[in-house]
């Protein structure tokens, strides 16, 4: 507070509307003075002259513990794993269980895995395209079980529509949704004349933790 500002003089249009009358200087600081001698704690630090020398004064509002756990606690929650089973969220409808509808996530996906292993040069090797393939994405690849424990999925082809931990989601050419246990089978997946071999029972985890994971290759996808 700036100490002219009180000692300003009243407008004369106020005068008789307020019914007071402006005090000369001296008397106006001396009367300020003794009002904030009167109003400042005891054990305050800053003396009277100290306060009317400040121009502003910045009021800050402290909020409380409480307030701040309050207001964390209102903060969305993602749904947890359970909640998206029963909302069935990752399934696939019926009527979009088409070959065809994957078409375009297969083309999507031949790009892919061109740009990633370098566009097959003449010069690549099985060794350098199977590295590439070990912390690959396979959503859109097609695979073949090539041998299962249980022979009736043998054979069975398709557009990889969801890798799951434990699983293979197919989409075969008959419109059909095929769920293929990763564990005691083994697939076959062909890229660009390169045909490499995914043993499933060494490839349950999910594509982003395999991304992460360091692999010795052996000749063949043996993850």
């Amino acid at each position: 507070m700036d100490e002219r500002l009180v000692r300003a003089p009243i407008p004369r249009e106020l005068v008789k509307v307020l019914g007071v009358e402006s005090q000369t200087p001296s008397k106006a600081g001396a009367f300020t003075r003794a009002f904030l001698k009167n109003s400042i704690l005891p054990n305050t630090q800053q003396d009277v002259q100290g306060i009317l020398s400040h121009k502003a004064l910045i009021l800050g509002y402290a909020t409380s513990k409480k307030d701040k756990s309050k207001r964390s606690s209102k903060k969305a929650k993602g749904l947890n794993a359970r909640q998206k089973r029963a909302m069935k969220i990752f399934q696939i409808k019926p009527e979009h269980q088409r070959y065809e509808l994957f078409l375009p996530l297969h083309e999507h996906w031949k790009q892919y895995i061109t740009d990633l292993c370098g566009g097959f040069k003449p010069t690549s090797t099985p060794q350098f395209v199977q590295q590439k393939l070990l912390k690959a994405d396979f959503h859109g690849a097609i695979l073949t079980v090539v041998r299962s424990k249980c022979p009736s999925y043998v054979g069975t082809t398709g557009i990889l529509v969801q890798e799951l931990k434990h699983v293979f989601n197919f989409i075969t050419k008959e419109n059909r949704l095929k769920v293929i246990p990763k564990r005691n089978s083994v697939f076959s997946v062909e890229t660009n004349g390169f045909v490499s071999y995914i043993y499933g029972s060494k490839f349950e985890q999910r594509a982003s933790e395999r991304s992460a994971k360091k692999f010795k290759v052996r000749g063949t996808i043996d993850l």
